[in-house]
């Protein structure tokens, strides 16, 4: 059992109280490492981390470790998103078959681009069973995607997209582009703001990546109980394809870009992106997202209880909003995204606040429902 730990980086000294509270969730929490960054007024305030790379402990964390944030990645996404938006390359009302012809089968003609960013096209999932390695195949993927009914009438209602949303937005990108998503956000969000962040990456950057590390087998997780029934909306949101073969850890699945699911950065990267849309889109010199841009992207599109994940979730067009029963922080213009794995990234406008946290022990049921970050964000916030 874990005691101590001891926490490295640069903290300014108003906010000691954030170094505080990340040794003690580790320590109360048992982590195996985990990492804090906060931008306030365009300025990094803190930069923290602590433990190991890896479940043998044998690698520490270092400054430049990145670790899978799983979901956070869809925060990066919707910034892609919104460029092409900002440029009048993309219009969130016009139809996705505009823009993609191919997706102009069974019902969905007239879906517009808003739904697929806001979680209300009806598409958290393909019905047909698909073999596990067409996670890495994007036009297989794109392609079960154009052809699959909506589960339900699109903008009646919302339910997460938790793996497609990164090939459905992912997919208009290219179309529009030219570009991956994963070049494109490197081109154009990660290299000019200076950003430790990939979606897709090559062996090169093994090394400096921490192992995700899973419960103990008699721990309880979210995960587990939304596989209980197979042919479930839940089961095949998360399991078609198979997670058979779908090692995090693995090369294939470091390599392959899966804008919903497989960024893999450092805390510091998510609160740079971050506190530069809280400044209303530029830090340093270097344009993100326009304030418009920003303004369009927070407006609430669904809100209540989710039709997948059976949870209260509120959401903008592609980003997490803040929500009363779960706040991230006082503010109510607060606007980011979580990830299965712990890991978190919110701006706060209001505030000037740019936040980043990142961990590899993947999440039992009572970290789920008790979120690691919560002491770091209130510590954050009482320090301001």
């Amino acid at each position: 059992m874990v005691t101590s730990v001891k926490v490295q980086g640069e903290c300014d000294n108003r906010f000691r109280a954030v170094r505080d509270a990340l040794a003690e969730v580790f320590v109360a929490r048992g982590e195996v490492g985990i990492a804090a960054a906060v931008y306030v007024d365009g300025k990094p305030v803190v930069d923290l981390w602590a433990g190991h790379a890896d479940s043998a402990r044998s690698r520490p964390w270092q400054r430049d470790t990145m670790v899978l944030v799983h979901s956070t990645t869809k925060g990066m996404t919707a910034i892609c998103a919104h460029r092409l938006v900002e440029r009048g390359l993309l219009d969130l009302d016009s139809p996705v078959a505009e823009y993609w012809p191919e997706f102009a089968q069974a019902g969905k003609e007239t879906l517009p681009v808003r739904y697929l960013l806001s979680h209300r096209a009806g598409l958290p999932a393909v019905r047909r069973s698909l073999p596990a390695g067409a996670l890495f195949e994007w036009d297989t993927m794109t392609a079960a995607l154009a052809a699959q009914e909506p589960w339900w009438a699109p903008g009646t209602k919302h339910g997460y997209h938790a793996l497609t949303y990164g090939f459905l937005v992912g997919e208009l990108v290219k179309r529009i582009s030219g570009k991956s998503l994963g070049t494109f956000f490197r081109e154009e969000v990660a290299e000019p703001l200076g950003v430790d962040f990939h979606i897709g990456f090559g062996p090169e950057l093994d090394a400096r990546v921490a192992d995700i590390v899973p419960p103990a087998p008699d721990e309880e997780t979210f995960m587990a109980a939304m596989l209980k029934d197979p042919e479930s909306i839940q089961a095949k949101a998360f399991n078609n394809p198979p997670r058979q073969g779908r090692d995090p850890n693995d090369r294939d699945f470091r390599a392959a870009e899966l804008p919903a699911a497989n960024g893999h950065g450092t805390a510091r990267a998510l609160a740079r992106v971050y506190g530069a849309l809280a400044q209303g889109g530029e830090l340093e010199g270097v344009r993100v997202l326009t304030p418009q841009a920003i303004d369009r992207a927070i407006v609430e599109q669904s809100n209540g209880p989710d039709a997948v994940l059976g949870l209260p979730m509120r959401f903008g067009l592609g980003f997490m909003l803040t929500r009363p029963d779960a706040p991230w922080g006082p503010n109510p213009r607060t606007f980011g995204h979580p990830g299965l794995g712990g890991s978190l990234g919110f701006a706060d406008p209001d505030a000037g606040v740019g936040f980043g946290f990142v961990v590899n022990r993947l999440p039992t049921t009572k970290d789920a429902l008790s979120p690691r970050h919560g002491p770091l964000v209130d510590a954050l916030y009482a320090s301001l």
